[in-house]
């Protein structure tokens, strides 16, 4: 998209940072990686402050077994203990953070045979395959379920309110406002 937007993390300290809440009350510490004003409305480019976590639960038989996201909330209520203490073993620590699950703490390194490319399928858009780093396996009541972590950063755009609150961009509105920002992005980059 454009080239290097993320400071090194020893600058990350002097960058600023913003919490988003989501309808639950739920937040969400994040970076402010960029801030730009279009059309007199101020935009931010969020990255969490800690890493997003996918939870996949293992189904089907073993050849033709797939990995299906789990993003009912009843389900991530009941597995969560779980996969907190499984991460705790790696001294991550599990939030169940808005907009995502989260985890603090060093993430192992990459290794390759830990890698799983998630391709998904969208009839509107050719989406990119996502990478994602197996951080753990476990059962809960006979269902196997993986906990990964993307390669690529998540990343959210809001928008500031008067009252200095971000309000993240409904994808219509995403779409809308995307070529501006892309442009200023590009301009301020150069």
């Amino acid at each position: 998209m454009f080239s290097s937007p993320f400071p090194e993390e020893n600058d990350r300290a002097h960058a600023g940072s913003i919490t988003l809440t989501d309808d639950t009350g739920r937040s969400l510490d994040c970076y402010i990686e960029h801030s730009l004003t279009v059309d007199e409305q101020e935009y931010v480019l969020l990255l969490p402050v800690d890493s997003p976590i996918e939870i996949f639960a293992w189904q089907g038989e073993e050849e033709e077994e797939e990995a299906v996201l789990v993003d009912d909330d009843a389900i991530i209520n009941q597995i969560f203990a779980t996969a907190q203490a499984v991460l705790a073993e790696q001294n991550l620590i599990v939030k169940n953070s808005a907009y995502a699950l989260t985890v603090a703490g060093d993430l192992p390194p990459v290794e390759e045979s830990e890698l799983f490319t998630l391709e998904i399928e969208d009839e509107e858009t050719e989406l990119e395959p996502e990478q994602l780093q197996l951080l753990a396996n476990f059962y809960y009541e006979d269902q196997e379920y993986a906990i990964y972590t993307p390669l690529d950063p998540l990343l959210f755009f809001a928008r500031m309110s008067e009252t200095g609150q971000p309000e993240l961009l409904s994808p219509e509105e995403f779409r809308k406002v995307q070529p501006l920002l892309e442009e200023h992005l590009f301009n301020e980059v150069e």
